[in-house]
């Protein structure tokens, strides 16, 4: 099955691709992309590194997926605050980061393969335990907001001089290069 791409990358780490999933976080415009076992199963298809099916596994992860999301989300919040993280957040995280995870093989054509019993369980694996490393590494410095009108992303800024503003040039940061061309053109 073609991976369709759906859901938006390149927030730096995958924790932080995963909470992206709730578009538009603190608005009236939010808008959930895992709402059901197929798009929960695509995500993984698209962000993991195991192809992942619709089916049972996916269905009965959708709302521990959303709870992990938020989860994920608070941990990050209050790490970047300085605060101690509710119990529940670290809970959640700990039970996701404590399942198998993927497992690469070398096929015969020398390709590299990853494979789960589990595949969206195992990916869900992946992303508490990037979350688990993140929180706790020099690099929770460099996570920032994204400076769009009603984004909420958070990312990891790598830029040599760590002033990156938005998610995204493409979209976050064209958006407003050409709103503030137009401000200019009709002042």
């Amino acid at each position: 099955m073609p991976t369709t791409i759906r859901f938006r990358q390149g927030a730096g780490r995958p924790c932080l691709d995963f909470i992206r999933t709730l578009r538009h976080r603190g608005t009236a415009e939010a808008v959930e992309e895992l709402p059901d076992a197929e798009a929960l199963a695509a995500w993984v298809r698209q962000c993991g590194p195991c192809p992942a099916e619709t089916g049972d596994a996916a269905s009965g992860l959708v709302g521990t997926a959303q709870e992990l999301r938020e989860a994920i989300h608070r941990l990050i919040g209050a790490a970047r605050a300085g605060r101690t993280p509710d119990a529940e957040a670290r809970a959640l995280v700990n039970e996701a980061a404590a399942h198998a995870v993927p497992v690469p093989a070398l096929t015969a054509s020398g390709q590299l393969a990853w494979h789960a019993g589990d595949p969206v369980r195992a990916t869900l694996a992946l992303v508490a335990r990037d979350v688990l490393d993140l929180v706790t590494s020099p690099a929770l410095d460099r996570v920032r907001d994204c400076s769009g009108a009603a984004c909420g992303a958070l990312f990891l800024d790598t830029s040599r001089p760590g002033t990156r503003r938005w998610c995204s040039m493409d979209t976050c940061g064209n958006r407003a290069k050409k709103a503030a061309l137009r401000r200019r053109a009709t002042d």
